[in-house]
């Protein structure tokens, strides 16, 4: 019993020197744990290099969608149409790269990635400004977007799905040569390595510099090994997925460098920008943020753009990896968006949230999927699953803001 205490007290210990958020480390400790299971219960196939890769592919639409979820939620607001939106901007894109004939014109696929963002992006105005300046509850206003949007991908082309895409715009979904191979992955993971090593230094040096207590070094260089451990480990396992029938390294496939991409800029917008700090103080006290000078309205519109944009950012990985556009793209999709920002930490009272724990959700949510499909569970027990999941998460999510 005294063994068991002290190992506790250690770890708490610990915990509280490195500076680690509890809630984070305890959904790392899930996700082991989740992974150990499905590969016990797949005979070893959920961690093979090969599901692993096609893992973090699936990983990467959601994933981007809910880091911008995260700061909806966390300003008090919800959004129910992301999906929807996704479908539509996709559609919107295969349309373009492939009817393009009424229009006389001959669209690159840049050109229809930007139309497709930059339409996301007017969709954000269009919902932020009923929620922001008339007034009118976030939930109805994404309610009628999930609709209008839902059928507006099925007019673009009245149902039909179009293809195939361009074989360069292919390559971001992640296809067999959707990857950046073996030497640039090693590349990648290095000068990933080595801004974790400077972020660290610069850290340190600046607690140092304006008298704020510092981490133990010991503590410091433990963590440092360990985010290299974890970076080496990913590439040695996107580098053990071959190409069909070579044995040509894939390497980290381009969603997931996109998806890197998106967390390192929604991580800065959200703890480095005045933006970020609008909304976080918008999410804890709305009214006292209004009276310190904060302009409400226009953030509120602002965080709807940033969730438009991602959602075209979502539906140009979709696209690429269906190689076609299809009205049914992004159904449902709200739900698992959502869900893993709940998962992830994100409070629904608002106030509180990440996007480290946002993505940690999108990862627990797909993992969960795809080790159900790997066992042959029906659709229909996936839900109830899916679903239960996410009951347990809001009730710890309860329980643990209560003790705290």
């Amino acid at each position: 019993m005294s063994e068991t205490s002290n190992n506790g007290n250690a770890l708490t210990r610990f915990l509280q020197a490195s500076e680690i958020d509890v809630r984070m480390f305890a959904m790392v400790a899930i996700l082991a744990i989740v992974w150990l299971v499905l590969s016990f219960l797949t005979d070893g196939i959920f961690l093979t290099a090969r599901n692993l890769y096609n893992l973090a592919v699936q990983s990467s639409v959601v994933g981007i969608m809910a880091t911008g979820m995260v700061l909806v939620i966390v300003a008090r607001h919800i959004d129910l149409s992301v999906g929807s939106v996704m479908g539509f901007t996709g559609m919107v894109i295969a349309w373009l790269q492939v009817d393009v004939f009424p229009l006389g014109v001959v669209w690159n696929w840049p050109t229809t990635i930007l139309i497709g963002v930059a339409l996301g992006a007017v969709i954000g105005v269009w919902q932020g400004y009923w929620v922001a300046y008339r007034a009118i509850p976030a939930f109805v206003v994404t309610l009628g977007g999930l609709l209008m949007f839902r059928g507006a991908a099925f007019l673009v082309t009245d149902g039909r799905t179009v293809a195939p895409m361009d074989p360069t715009y292919q390559l971001l979904g992640g296809g067999i040569d959707g990857s950046i191979g073996a030497t640039w992955s090693w590349v990648f993971g290095i000068v990933a390595i080595a801004l974790v090593a400077l972020q660290t230094y610069r850290s340190r040096a600046s607690r140092i510099k304006h008298n704020f207590p510092t981490k133990p070094i010991a503590i410091e260089v433990a963590l440092l090994a360990m985010w290299a451990v974890l970076i080496v480990a990913f590439v040695i396992v996107m580098n053990s997925y071959y190409k069909p029938r070579t044995e040509i390294p894939r390497g980290i496939p381009i969603p997931v460098l996109i998806l890197i991409a998106v967390v390192v800029g929604m991580t800065l917008i959200s703890k480095v920008t005045r933006f970020g700090r609008y909304v976080f103080a918008m999410g804890g006290n709305p009214q006292a943020a209004e009276l310190s000078g904060i302009d409400v309205k226009k953030t509120t519109v602002m965080i709807f753009v940033v969730m438009g944009i991602l959602c075209g950012i979502a539906a140009v990985i979709t696209t690429a990896r269906l190689n076609a556009g299809a009205n049914s793209m992004g159904l449902l999709t709200e739900l698992s968006v959502i869900a893993a920002a709940v998962i992830g930490g994100t409070s629904l009272a608002g106030g509180v949230g990440s996007i480290a724990g946002a993505i940690m959700g999108a990862v627990i949510m797909q993992s969960l999927e795809n080790g159900m499909v790997l066992m042959g569970v029906s659709s229909a027990m996936r839900q109830v699953i899916i679903g239960l999941v996410l009951l347990l998460a809001v009730w710890f999510d309860t329980l643990y803001k209560s003790r705290r």
